[in-house]
């Protein structure tokens, strides 16, 4: 794999560009544990989760899955499917002294498009199958999580795009947009052993540039 760079007027001369890590995947395929895993390697979060999360929080609607789901849907169709996509990369070209990005809560393809305007940005996408899903959902005992096996996957379904509209969640879509896909369907020093091994190579390519 080779890393796409263009130039950045925000650039330090004579060194690699911002190096952005965006996440895609099913609730409750290990996005998370990734997550965490990157910033423990010195990668600074943000989430487009986080932006419609506040969204919510300002139109005074329940901070749950349906919600949230409605109120980044309504977002993508009055600002654009890539909306929230540009406002993450707006606020990563803004901080040009941070290196290293991991950027979760990918669920639009129109989000990728806007993210891949970046230098240097990749997606991964995490897999894992529906009964490895369900339990993880149950074993974190959030309110939002406790869905009978019908409803999960109901909700699963739409947050892959059964049903939805072209600025709605189309994580599916953006699996298919994916430079990589890690399948979380072991345990969990098997899967910081896989993303590992694949960020050291995404690293050294990068620092090679």
């Amino acid at each position: 794999m080779t890393l796409s760079t263009t130039k950045s007027a925000t650039r330090v001369e004579g060194s690699p560009p911002p190096l952005s890590i965006g996440l895609t995947g099913r609730m409750g395929s290990g996005k998370g544990e990734v997550a965490r895993f990157l910033r423990e390697r010195n990668f600074k979060y943000i989430s487009l989760s986080d932006m419609v999360r506040a969204e919510a929080r300002l139109l005074g609607r329940p901070v749950n899955r349906q919600q949230m789901q409605d109120v980044g849907n309504r977002l993508r169709r009055e600002g654009g499917s890539g909306v929230l996509g540009f406002r993450v990369r707006d606020h990563v070209l803004a901080h040009p002294e941070t290196h290293r990005w991991i950027i979760d809560g990918i669920r639009n393809p129109a989000e990728v498009i806007a993210l891949r305007r970046m230098p240097c940005f990749l997606l991964l996408g995490i897999d894992a199958p529906f009964q490895t899903i369900r339990e993880r959902l149950l074993s974190r005992n959030r309110d939002t999580d406790r869905l009978s096996e019908t409803e999960l996957r109901q909700r699963l379904d739409r947050e892959w795009g059964e049903g939805e509209p072209p600025d709605g969640q189309r994580v599916g879509d953006c699996m298919s947009m994916t430079d990589h896909i890690i399948h979380n369907n072991n345990d969990l020093p098997d899967l910081d052993r896989q993303v590992r091994i694949w960020i050291q190579g995404i690293e050294e390519n990068h620092e090679n540039h």
